[in-house]
């Protein structure tokens, strides 16, 4: 599974805004985003405006290029582009790289490593294994 994370600046005077049209995201940008692979994808926002966005993809560059090809992300992203600040490159998302990952260097603990976790911690209304 592809982790994807990346990062824009949203207009100050456009955060109530944009935070609104993300309480109620079409609901036909939000099934071409679920068709085009998408999962786990969710989107933060700083006081500041800096906004970094997050999802999950078997094939992130297969569900980057898919979600190109769609009409309504052409009309979602027209209609969203004012709300970013512009550093001039026309670039669009930073994307960023990543670092760490806890799940990794976990599995790769010996298992009788006694600082490896034996079992996850139960969390009420999760299934666990």
């Amino acid at each position: 599974m592809d982790r994807i994370c990346f990062r824009l600046r949203i207009r100050s005077e456009r955060m109530a805004e944009y935070r609104e049209r993300h309480a109620a995201v079409w609901p036909d940008m939000l099934r071409a985003l679920e068709r085009s692979g998408w999962r786990n994808y969710s989107l933060f926002l700083d006081p500041d405006g800096l906004l970094i966005g997050y999802f999950e993809a078997e094939d992130a560059a297969g569900a980057l290029a898919a979600m190109e090809e769609t009409e309504v992300n052409t009309r979602w992203q027209s209609d969203m582009a004012p709300f970013f600040e512009d550093d001039g490159s026309g670039a669009g998302p930073r994307f960023l790289t990543p670092v760490f990952r806890l799940e990794d260097q976990l599995a790769a603990l010996p298992t009788d490593d006694p600082a490896r976790p034996l079992t996850r911690p139960a969390y009420p209304g999760l299934e666990t294994s």
